[in-house]
This record gives C-alpha cells, structure tokens and sequence, in this order.
C-alpha cells in the first residue's frame, strides 16, 4: 500500500542519513583515521542495522568526498593532502565570496528582506552560534568547535536564499575539517591555533560592511592554512 511503503521509506532515508552522520561524526573525531579500510557488514554489525541503509550512507559520504570505495576491500577514509587542503580552502573563499559580492549587488536573501531593520534580528542565532565556537577555540576544544561551526556557517550561508550555494559551502566546510583534524589533534594544546573571530564576521555583516568580512575571512584562511602546512612539515 502507499501508505505504508511511504513510511517505510522515510523510515529507511532517516536512518540512512543517521548512519551517515555518524559516520562523519567518527571522522571528524579522530576515531576513523585516514586511509582506515571498514565493510558495509562491519559497520551495519557495529550500528545493529541491516546491510541496506548503511551501504546507501556509505555511498552518499563517498559521494561527498569523505570516503573511497573499493569494489573489492569495501570502504576507506580518504586520505586528504595539504594540497587538497590548499585547493578546498581556495574553492570556499570564491564561494563565500561569491555570497559577499551578492550581497554588494542586492540580489540574495539579506537584502531582499522588506524591512531592512530584520537583518541583525536574523543574524542573532548565528551569533549565538558563533559565540559558543569561539568559546570552544578559545578552550582549544576541538569537537566542541568543529559541531558549532559547521552549524554557523550553514545558517549564515542559508540566511542568502541560495540553498545550492549553502548545500555546496556546508560539505566544502566537512571536507576542510576531515582534513585539518588528522593534523590538529596531533597537537597537545590548541589554544591560540584556531580561528574564534565568528562574531566579527558576524558583526560586519549586520553593518553591510563587506570590505571588513572579505578581510575576516582571508585572514581565517590564512592562519588556518599556516597551521596545517606548519604541522604537515610544509
């Protein structure tokens, strides 16, 4: 019936999408390492799931650039470069870039708001976001950040009306993040190493300041460029 194949689709999609999460979670934590093979068995054992979601998860974080698979050995974490990591970083800042300059033209969301005096009001809950990543940058609490940020630049890139433009920046930002972790938590102290200036780019943009966010955010990319190639040996 309808219905109840519909149900058992969502059902499935949302424990596909679960699965996927936590898998990139187990990335982004350290606890998968890069170049570490799995199966789809080994994982639907671990999770208590059957084969099928977890091959779809596993399919989709591939897609993402986060895992590789091998016809014959399964899955593994990809192994990011600091040259990839160079190229994601460059390919981020056109794409924030590209929001600032929509911005600067009047033809996304934050501009396209009636009232002109709802932009801060929209910015509040990212600024909240981005005051609690900035406390976690200063503890040097790397799992804090890294969920908080991603969670700031995902509501700050949605509030321009692009969902593709956002949906693209969001796994630009995993993607960065999978590859900066296998070289940060080698560090015994992260204090002082991290960027913590999300609320003055937030600040910027709640006074259609652009020239001040290009500045933030070309000076994010450049120390967090500087902290991976100085831990790589580069």
């Amino acid at each position: 019936m309808p219905g109840s194949s519909g149900t058992g689709a969502v059902t499935r999609n949302t424990l596909r999408q679960q699965i996927a999460d936590a898998l990139r979670d187990e990335v982004l934590g350290g606890r998968l390492q890069p170049g570490q093979e799995f199966t789809v068995k080994e994982i639907a054992e671990q999770y208590g799931v059957s084969a099928t979601p977890v091959r779809e998860a596993l399919v989709d974080l591939a897609a993402q650039g986060l895992l590789e698979a091998d016809q014959h050995r399964g899955f593994r974490v990809h192994e990011y470069s600091v040259a990839d990591y160079r190229g994601i970083i460059e390919a981020r800042a056109l794409v924030i870039d590209g929001m600032f300059k929509a911005l600067d033209d009047g033809h996304l969301g934050l501009v396209d708001e009636p009232d002109a005096t709802r932009i801060p009001a929209l910015l509040v809950g990212v600024r909240r976001r981005g005051e609690e990543a900035q406390r976690a940058a200063g503890a040097g609490d790397l799992t804090v950040l890294i969920g908080y940020d991603l969670r700031f630049w995902r509501e700050l890139s949605a509030l321009f009306g692009n969902p593709y433009l956002s949906d693209f920046l969001h796994r630009l930002r995993v993607q960065s993040w999978v590859c900066a972790v296998q070289h940060l938590r080698r560090m015994d102290d992260l204090r002082g190493e991290l960027w913590a200036d999300h609320t003055g780019l937030v600040d910027a943009l709640v006074r259609r300041d652009t020239k001040a966010a290009r500045e933030i955010v070309a000076a994010y990319n450049a120390q967090s460029l500087a902290v991976i190639e100085r831990m790589a040996g580069e």
